[in-house]
């Protein structure tokens, strides 16, 4: 992908590709709603007419060895965390904002050296085109997409 595509986005005939700041911060399970909750009181997270975007990865298990320096001292064998998560949105390329974002996470993350990732990506965004009778679109299909689902 070249420079100039990822730092100015390009249009399609439905959709425009936005550049923006793809965030990810990883943590404890219990503690994901929380951090997420600050995240939005500084963002919004809006993409098209809905705020509050995000996604959440299933739990996994995050390594790691405690070194001299660290609040519990240094130990000899790595730990293995259960029911990490991640979660990742998109933010505007805004300095500030990013800034804000990050100290947020750090503000209410349990660990003393949370892992935030930030990179530059392009995100889809619709041009809002008139397409409610689309067969492919979730609301003409049978069933509610909501049902049965669980948030987290």
């Amino acid at each position: 992908m070249s420079t100039e595509i990822l730092r100015d986005g390009f249009d399609t005939r439905p959709m425009v590709m936005e550049p923006l700041w793809l965030v990810a911060f990883q943590a404890p399970a219990e503690d994901v709603d929380r951090i997420f909750d600050k995240v939005c009181d500084v963002a919004p997270l809006t993409h098209g007419k809905t705020d509050r975007n995000a996604y959440r990865t299933p739990a996994g298990f995050e390594y790691y060895r405690p070194r001299e320096g660290t609040p519990t001292g240094a130990e000899d064998d790595v730990r293995r965390r259960p029911s990490v998560d991640e979660v990742r949105f998109c933010l505007s390329r805004d300095p500030a904002l990013l800034d804000r974002v990050v100290e947020a996470i750090y503000e209410v993350h349990s660990y003393y050296e949370p892992v935030i990732t930030v990179q530059e990506v392009l995100r889809s965004r619709c041009k809002g085109l008139d397409d409610q009778d689309n067969p492919h679109r979730w609301w003409n299909k049978a069933g509610d997409w909501k049902a049965g689902t669980d948030a987290g």
